[in-house]
C-alpha cells in the first residue's frame, strides 16, 4: 500500500488510540505539516508545546515517507527520557495501528556511537593499562573503579546471554566514564566483526544490523552530527531528517567539534605506544607533553586571541613528535596479529592520532576556531578549541543533504524563530528555503500558572545571595508548603540557599543537587509533595515533575552566560563585529531558552497549577525584559509578593 493510500490523519487517529489517548490541539496541524515538508523537500521548524503530542505528530508522517521510500528516517533527540519514550511507547503503539492500513508491521531501530556499546572483547580479554597491556579486569586494584567495572562487565555478559543490547543506557545504576572506557571502544578502537573473536555477539554490530531494515531509526544528537559533519557513514542512508529537542543541537554539535589537549593524555599516549613504535619517537612525545605542561602554567587561564610564543612552541614540538609517532605505527609490521596485541596497538594509535589532529588544530589557531586556557578537576591545566559557530557546518552537512523537521517546546525566542534559524544555518544569502509553525499548547497557562517577578529586590550581584533573596524564598516555600523546584545559577547559590532554608524552615525537607546523583534525587521529589528540590543547569531542562509535587519554581536570576565564558563571549564580539547586536544575539539569547526551559519545569499536565517566580528583577526593569518575557510561556503576569504568596498558600490548603 502506497503512501498515498493511507492519509496522515488516517494513520495518526489510529496511533493515538492505541496509545490510549485522543488527538489533542495542534497535533493534526504539525502531522499534516510535517508530512507536507517532507514530500516538498521544504525544511520546518516546528513548536510544539509540553502535552502537544508531537512525537507521534512527526513519525506517522516519517513513517508513511519511509513506506514509500527506499531508506529510513532518521530521528534524533538530546535526552534518554525522550528516547525511551519513542522505542519503548510510541513506536510500538505506531507498529501495531499501521499494520493493518500498510499490510506490513513497520520496524524500527536505536543506534548510538559504538562507545555507547559495551565490547565483549574489553569485556572477556581486558583493557589496555598506561603501559598498552591488555589487565583482565581481576586484577583491577579493589576500589570503586574496580566494582564498578566488575559490575559492568556482569551486566554485559548477562546482556549477552540475553539477547540484550549491551547499550550504556540500560545499565542501572550507571557507572563512571572511566569504569565504562574499560568495557568499551571507540569505533578506531574497534578491531570490527571480521578480526574480533567475539563479532558475531558484538553489540554494536547488530544494532548497526537491526538499523539497515529499520522505517525509523532513532538516535542522538551527537551521532547525527558525526555522520553529518564528519562523513563517517555511521547512520544508514536517508533522506529525511527529523530532529526532536532542536534547541539542543547547536550545542550538541558543538560539543561533538570540540577537542581539548592537556598533558596527562599525551604521557598515556606515549606510553602506550612503546610497544609498537620506535622508543625514542615515544619518549619525544613523552618529552613534549611536559613542555606543554610548562608552557601551559605561564599561560593565562581564559579565551586565547593570540597564542602565547612559548605554548605555540610547544604545540608545535608536540604536533610533531605525534605526527613522528603515527608513522611509526604506519611503518610497523603488517604480518597478521593476535587480536590482543592488535587491540592495544589500535587503542594506541587512536590517542596518538587525537593529539596530533588537536595540536595541529590549536597551531593553526583559525579564525574559525576558539582558543582557551582551562583548569579543569582531576586533569589539571588544559587546552580546549571549540567552533566559533556550527551553523553554515548544519547547513551545508545536515540542512543542505537532507530535509529536516526540527522541533521543540523552545524553538521561538522573543517571538521569534530567527534564533534558531540563525543557529541552524538558515539564515543569510543562499540559505535554503524553511517554513515555521507555533502549533501552541493543549494548556491554558493563563489560567494555570503565574509568572512571578520580584520587581523589589536588588539586582544580583557577583557576592552570593543576598539576605532580601533569602527572605523572598523562605516567604515563598512557606506559603506554597515546599513543592518547590529552586534552579540556581551556580552550584555555590544552591548550597547557600539549601543551607539557609534548611535553618528557617526545618519542616520542609530540602534536597540539593550533589547529595546524590540527580535520578534519585528526582524520584525522591517527585514522591513527596512536601520536599523542595534545589540545582544548577541539569535541572532546567528535562525535568517532568507533575501534580502536587511541583507548584513552584523558583529562578534565582537571569541565566546569562558569564562574560568570561570563552566561547560565549567569543561568538558576542564576532557578532559585534560584523554590526550586530552581540549582547542581544547570544547572551540574551542563551538566557531566554533556558529560562523558557526552566519555567517549563511547571505545568506538565493540563491538572497543574503553580507559579514560576523569578527573583531578579531585570526581567522588568532592563529594556531586554520584554524580549525575555516573551520567550516565556503565556502565564498569567504579576510583580505583587502579596497576591502570589496568597495564591500559594490556597494551592498548598487545596493539594
Amino acid at each position: 500500500m502506497s503512501e498515498g493510500d493511507v492519509t496522515v490523519e488516517k494513520l495518526l487517529t489510529a496511533a493515538v488510540g492505541a496509545v490510549g489517548g485522543s488527538e489533542r490541539p495542534g497535533q493534526v496541524e504539525m502531522a499534516e505539516a510535517v508530512g507536507e515538508a517532507v514530500s516538498e523537500g521544504r525544511h520546518l521548524l516546528v513548536q510544539a508545546g509540553t502535552g502537544t503530542g508531537k512525537s507521534l505528530a512527526y513519525l506517522v508522517p516519517s513513517l508513511l515517507h519511509a513506506d514509500a521510500s527506499d531508506g529510513p528516517v532518521i530521528v534524533a533527540t538530546a535526552t534518554l527520557a525522550l528516547q525511551a519514550q519513542l522505542v519503548d511507547r510510541d513506536l510500538p503503539a505506531l507498529a501495531k495501528a499501521a499494520e493493518p492500513l500498510l499490510g506490513r508491521s513497520p520496524k524500527w531501530a536505536t543506534l548510538k556511537g559504538r562507545a555507547n556499546y559495551a565490547c565483549l572483547h574489553r569485556v572477556r580479554d581486558g583493557a589496555p593499562d598506561d603501559q598498552g597491556e591488555l589487565v583482565p579486569v581481576e586484577e583491577l586494584a579493589a576500589g570503586k573503579l574496580g566494582a564498578e567495572v566488575l559490575r559492568a562487565r556482569e551486566w554485559a555478559e548477562s546482556q549477552a546471554a540475553s539477547g540484550g543490547t549491551g547499550d550504556r543506557d540500560k545499565l542501572e545504576p550507571g557507572v563512571t566514564d572511566r569504569a565504562w572506557a574499560q568495557v568499551s571502544v571507540s569505533s578506531r578502537e574497534c578491531l570490527g566483526a571480521s578480526r574480533c573473536p567475539y563479532g558475531s555477539e558484538c553489540f554494536a554490530e547488530v544494532a548497526r544490523a537491526r538499523s539497515d531494515g529499520a522505517d525509523v531509526v532513532v538516535t542522538n544528537h551527537a551521532l547525527l552530527a558525526i555522520d553529518a559533519l564528519e562523513g563517517l557513514p555511521v547512520l544508514p542512508d536517508h533522506d529525511v531528517v527529523v530532529v526532536d529537542e532542536a534547541h539542543e543541537l547547536a550545542a550538541r554539535v558543538t560539543s561533538v567539534a570540540t577537542a581539548d589537549l592537556w598533558p596527562g593524555v599525551i604521557d598515556r599516549a606515549a606510553t602506550r605506544s612503546r610497544a609498537h613504535v620506535d622508543d625514542g619517537d615515544a619518549e619525544e612525545l613523552r618529552a613534549a607533553g611536559e613542555h606543554l605542561r610548562q608552557a601551559l602554567l605561564d599561560a593565562p587561564v581564559g579565551r586565547l586571541d593570540t597564542v602565547p610564543e612559548r605554548l605555540l612552541g610547544a604545540l608545535v614540538e608536540l604536533r610533531d613528535a605525534a605526527r613522528a609517532v603515527q608513522s611509526g605505527f604506519s611503518g610497523s609490521s603488517r604480518e597478521e596479529r593476535a587480536a590482543d596485541v592488535e587491540a592495544a596497538r589500535r587503542a594506541a594509535k587512536t590517542m596518538v592520532d587525537d593529539v596530533f589532529g588537536t595540536a595541529e588544530r590549536l597551531v593553526a589557531n583559525s579564525e574559525h576556531d576558539v582558543l582557551w586556557v582551562e583548569d579543569r578537576e582531576r586533569v589539571g591545566r588544559s587546552l580546549r578549541v571549540a567552533p566559533l559557530s556550527v551553523a553554515g557546518l548544519l547547513r551545508e552537512r545536515l540542512f543542505g543533504q537532507n530535509t529536516v523537521v526540527a522541533t521543540s517546546a523552545t524553538l521561538e525566542l522573543g517571538g521569534s524563530f530567527d534564533a534558531a534559524a540563525g543557529a541552524f544555518g538558515l539564515q543569510g544569502e543562499g540559505a535554503p528555503p524553511w517554513r515555521s509553525l507555533d502549533v501552541g499548547s493543549p494548556f491554558d497557562y493563563g489560567k494555570q500558572g503565574i509568572l512571578y517577578v520580584a520587581r523589589d529586590l536588588p539586582t544580583p550581584g557577583r557576592d552570593g545571595l543576598r539576605p532580601e533573596v533569602v527572605d523572598m524564598l523562605v516567604e515563598l516555600m512557606a506559603a506554597a508548603g515546599g513543592r518547590t523546584l529552586g534552579l540556581f545559577s551556580s552550584r555555590r547559590a544552591a548550597q547557600e540557599a539549601a543551607e539557609a532554608v534548611r535553618k528557617r524552615l526545618p519542616d520542609i525537607p530540602i534536597l540539593c543537587q550533589g547529595d546524590d546523583v540527580v535520578a534519585t534525587l528526582l524520584r525522591t521529589f517527585a514522591a513527596d509533595d512536601t520536599t523542595s528540590l534545589f540545582g544548577t543547569l541539569s535541572l532546567w531542562q528535562g525535568v517532568d515533575v507533575p501534580g502536587g509535587a511541583c507548584q513552584l519554581v523558583v529562578i534565582d536570576r537571569i541565566p546569562f552566560p558569564r562574560p568570561d565564558e570563552p566561547l560565549a563571549s567569543a561568538r558576542q564580539r564576532a557578532v559585534e563585529k560584523a554590526g550586530g547586536n552581540g549582547f542581544m544575539s547570544v547572551a540574551a539569547t542563551h538566557a531566554a531558552l533556558l529560562l523558557a526551559q526552566g519555567a517549563g519545569r511547571l505545568i506538565r499536565r493540563s491538572s497543574d497549577r503553580g507559579v514560576v517566580a523569578v527573583l531578579d528583577p531585570r526581567l522588568v526593569t532592563a529594556r531586554y525584559g520584554s524580549y525575555l518575557r516573551a520567550s516565556l510561556p503565556p502565564m498569567w503576569f504579576t510583580t505583587d509578593q502579596s497576591v502570589v504568596v496568597g495564591a500559594l498558600r490556597r494551592l498548598a490548603t487545596s493539594s
